[in-house]
Formats: structure tokens, sequence, C-alpha cells
């Protein structure tokens, strides 16, 4: 088998492991899984890393699992939260569940029919019969109050000084979870969990479970964890975050542009680790990246590399090539780019910039810039600034320079329905004829 921790390390997304777990990866094909929270109805770049794993233990011969939490999700996860969720209602849960399984069947094929074919599970489907005295008896007894005490994410929050302290429910988390482990570990021979690093306490409980529910079989009681470091940005911020919020995997939530500026637009330390991390390029074609990058900086060899593999990987080579004639649209001084654009694109491109929609009888007859930028719009608060700006030269019509005696005609029309005026460089305002 291929040394996939020793992958792992080079690429930054080893974090920590239980011993054994190196020499049982080498030795054979193993089932592993990992879990995913349906705390909303799709999945963004945070969850990335546990996707990318799941891919590499694919494509490194082992067995995967995917694990959608429709049970764990009724409770929340209390792991590196300062407060208690806020509980879903079931038409909500059910939705996020389907959600995040739709985004993870577009990485992995869970209708392959080869022996270490992935899988896709959800944990309400064994919980959901399991009665509270029948998991109290029979899981409660196992794992003491002490042990379960003893993890960082109970501590944190009994400590916290907000004094909200933690709930019952989410107490039991980590025992739910740990008994996921267990289900899986005994219908499947599951032994080994994957997780963040801030999963590390309920990967553990889980792996405990296993041995002390085969406290007579020591070789069936043996369970495995290795957790992946918490990906953050070189200034130490969240990862994923933008001004807008969530980076999200589905094109509907974050437009195809967006996402392929956000890897566009990341700092030259990121790039370089994040190239390593979120692609399945090899050592040799990173580092000769990396060094080409080095050499000239100005040229953004890493960035473009980086957002390509990405914006291919989660959407398409045809989204990407879309992306990038979007970005070299907006970026250049003609109107032949923005020309090509389709109409999805185009509004995904000048998606949150202010828009006015006006009818195609008011091109039709003619219509002059001063009525354009205020009359007829909000693009400028009077006729006097329209006036001001059109004899400074500051304002542009589909990237061309105009004057005051400009009049806008239906030849004007980005795909027959829209007009780009710009002030300076990057202010922007959209009309929609229709």
């Amino acid at each position: 088998m291929k040394n996939l921790v020793e992958e792992l390390r080079w690429r930054g997304l080893f974090h920590d492991m239980m011993p054994g777990t190196e020499e049982q990866l080498v030795k054979e094909a193993t089932t592993v899984y990992i879990g995913f929270d349906p705390t909303a109805d799709s999945l963004h770049i945070g969850s990335m890393v546990q996707i990318i794993l799941l891919m590499h233990l694919r494509r490194a011969g082992h067995k995967a699992i995917a694990l959608v939490g429709g049970a764990t999700g009724m409770i929340g996860d209390p792991s590196g939260k300062s407060d208690e969720r806020n509980l879903l209602d079931e038409a909500t849960l059910n939705k996020n569940v389907e959600g995040i399984k739709r985004v993870l069947s577009r990485f992995l094929d869970f209708d392959a029919k080869d022996t270490n074919a992935p899988i896709l599970v959800n944990n309400y489907d064994w919980m959901k019969t399991f009665s509270f005295i029948d998991f109290a008896r029979d899981i409660g007894k196992r794992i003491t109050v002490n042990y379960m005490m003893s993890k960082d994410s109970v501590k944190k929050r009994l400590s916290s000084d907000s004094g909200v302290g933690m709930s019952f429910t989410e107490f039991t988390y980590q025992l739910i979870q740990g008994y996921d482990f267990y289900h899986l570990n005994k219908e499947y021979n599951c032994l080994l969990q994957m997780g963040g690093s801030d999963q590390w306490g309920n990967i553990t409980t889980g792996t405990e479970l296993i041995r002390r529910m085969n406290v007579d079989n020591e070789e069936r009681g043996k369970a495995f964890a290795l957790t992946t470091p918490l990906i953050t940005k070189a200034d130490g911020s969240k990862f994923g975050k933008t001004e807008g919020g969530n980076v999200w995997l589905d094109a509907d939530k974050t437009s195809v542009y967006k996402f392929y500026q956000f890897w566009l637009n990341t700092t030259d330390e990121d790039a370089e680790k994040y190239i390593k991390i979120f692609t399945f390029l090899d050592k040799e074609t990173i580092d000769a990246l990396i060094e080409e990058h080095k050499q000239a900086p100005h040229l953004r060899v890493l960035q473009k590399r980086l957002a390509e593999e990405v914006t291919t990987l989660v959407h398409s080579k045809e989204e990407l090539e879309n992306a990038i004639a979007a970005s070299e649209a907006l970026f250049s001084n003609s109107i032949e780019g923005l020309q090509k654009l389709n109409e999805k694109t185009f509004l995904e491109v000048f998606d949150g910039v202010p828009m006015a929609e006006l009818s195609m009888t008011d091109i039709e007859e003619g219509l002059d810039m001063i009525a354009a930028m205020a009359a007829k719009t909000n693009f400028l608060a009077s006729n006097g600034e329209a006036r001001r700006e059109l004899k400074q030269n500051a304002i542009s019509l589909n990237k061309e320079k105009v004057k005051e005696d400009r009049i806008i005609t239906k030849e004007d029309l980005i795909n027959n329905q829209f007009l780009l005026l710009q002030k300076g460089k990057k202010n922007y305002y959209v009309i929609r004829v229709k």
C-alpha cells in the first residue's frame, strides 16, 4: 500500500494520530470514515479538507465512508463552540442532509462497484430506533463521566466565563459520535476515523468505546484515529471566510466566478500552503511551481494554478474557462470580452454591483448620458454631478470613456440587455434593459 500518512505529512494535512495508525494504512486496504454534520444544505470550503481526505483514501486504495450526521445534527457538536447551538427542526435537517449528500456525490462515486468503492451513510438510519433506555444501558455504561469530562471540548465549555455551561444534550454528542464509529466498525470493519484536530476528543471516544465493547477480543477492539490541522490564513484569520460570508461549494450560493477569484486572490504564503492541501498535483510539480513563482512573484503563477485546479475539481473545466473569461473581460479595457459573456456569467461578475432596470423604449428613443446616470437611475446623485464627472472624463460606458453628448442606443447593449457604467476604475453600475 502507498504510505498515505507520508503523503498527508508533506501536504500539510497531518496533525496527530494514534499509535499504529500509519502501520495499519501501509499494511492493508483499510475502511475509514469521516463525518459531516448537516448544519446547512451545502458544504463550504472549510469542509474541503475532509472531502480531499476521502479522495486521497480512495486513490490510495482504501475504502472511504462519508457519514452525514442526520442524528448528531439534531444535537450539535460542542467542539470549538463557546455557546449552545440552535437545534434544527426535522424539515430543515432533512433538507440539509440531502444537500450534503448531493455535494459529496460530486467528489466520490458512491455507485462504484469495486471492492473498495466509497460508501455514503446517515447515522439517523441506525439511531432512529435506538431507545434512550437501551442506549443508556448498552453504551452509556461503557464510558465513564470522568472520561467524557476530560475532553477539551467539555472542559473549555465548563470553565468558560460566559456561565452558559453545557446542556446534557451537547454533553452526549461525543458518546453518540463514538457509537457511530462502533457501529461502522461492527458493520463494515471500519478501523479508522479521520477529522479536523478539533475532533480528536470525539474520535478517541469512539476508539475507546470499540475497545471496551470488545474487552474479550483484543484484536477486534483495535481502532485508530488521525486528525488534520485546522486551516488558517497566514495572518491567523479564519480560512474560507470573505466579506460576503462563507465560500460555498454550490454555485447558487457562491458563483463560480467568485469561487475562482477567492483562490486567485490568496497571498503568496497561503497559495504555497493551499496548493499542497487542495490539489492533487504531485510534489515535483508543486515544488517547480513554487520555484517559478519565487522567480517572478508578480506573475502570480501559484495563485493561477491553484485557482484553476480547485475550480475544476469543484465545478468543471468548462465553468473554469467561463470564470477566466469573465476575469479577463472585467479587467480588460475593451468591450469585446464582456460581449462574449453569457447572461449568467455576466450577472455573476457584477453580483453585488448596484443595478437599475429600464425599458427597451427608453433605449430605442435614444438615452442621453445625463439621464442614464442620474434622472433614470441612481448611479449618481444629480444631473449636476453627472455633468461634472463627464467633463472630468471620469465616466465610461461599456469600458469606453464618454462625453456629455453621447447618446445610448440599442447597439450599445451587451447581450441585448445590459449597459455597464463606470466611474473611475472600480465604481461600477449596471443597467438592465427589458
